[in-house]
């Protein structure tokens, strides 16, 4: 399962798991965007179209699940959100969107999949950002940051029955709609000079570090935030 899953990390995700051998469902709120996501990564994957921020939407997830064992669940919907922060209304309103589109989709989509998470074996991953760790979104990376405590409770909650949880946190990633007409050329020379590669990251990075985590080689890691940022910033 990935949420987010009709472009840019989590398209390339589901990608990534489909040629894995998983059957992959895939979530997001626009039907062609999805149809176009599913024909992309093959006969393996299918699609729900659902608002996870909305509690009843999720309802729709389980019932694609059909009651099979949940290996894998990737969260991985969000978003940047502009607003008016120059009234009170305004400033809440953006927060509160922010958040519901980058914590709320993780704990409802999670909340609802929780019993049919494969035990031992299930993984969780929790997409992140750069940003939780080195701020200048505003809520955005409070929003992120919020993912990283989440995912260390699921992590410690979970542990007993087999369940791994982890935070991957991308830099700079292109090839996706997260900036939307935002990135000036400016801006994309001055984070491309910010890592120690000397290059943007790409969503078939993070699809790499998701193989990992999923894999056997993943299965004495959890509870851990793991960058994927080409050195922009440094781990601790």
């Amino acid at each position: 399962m990935v949420s987010g899953g009709g472009t840019g990390i989590g398209r390339a995700t589901a990608g990534m798991l489909a040629g894995e051998g998983y059957d992959v469902i895939i979530v997001g709120r626009r039907a062609e965007v999805l149809a176009d996501a599913v024909k992309w990564i093959g006969p393996q994957a299918s699609a729900v179209q659902a608002d996870l921020a909305d509690p009843s939407q999720t309802a729709a997830v389980v019932e694609a699940v059909a009651g099979r064992p949940v290996d894998v669940l990737v969260n991985n919907a969000g978003a940047f959100v502009s607003g008016d922060d120059s009234t009170p209304d305004g400033l809440a309103a953006r927060w509160r969107a922010t958040f519901d589109s980058n914590v709320i989709t993780a704990v409802l989509l999670t909340n609802a999949l929780l019993p049919l998470l494969r035990r031992p074996g299930g993984r969780i991953i929790l997409t992140s950002s750069i940003a939780a760790q080195r701020g200048g979104g505003g809520p955005y990376s409070a929003a992120k940051a919020a993912l990283h405590g989440y995912g260390l409770d699921l992590a410690t909650q979970l542990s007993s029955e087999g369940i791994t949880t982890n935070v991957i946190a991308p830099g700079y990633v292109t090839d996706s709609e997260f900036f939307d007409g935002r990135m000036t050329e400016e801006g994309h020379a001055t984070r491309v000079a910010a890592t120690l590669v000397k290059r943007a990251g790409i969503p078939s990075d993070i699809a790499e570090a998701v193989r990992w985590l999923v894999g056997p080689g993943g299965s004495f890691v959890t509870g851990q935030i793991i960058n994927v940022n080409g050195g922009s910033v440094l781990g601790r």
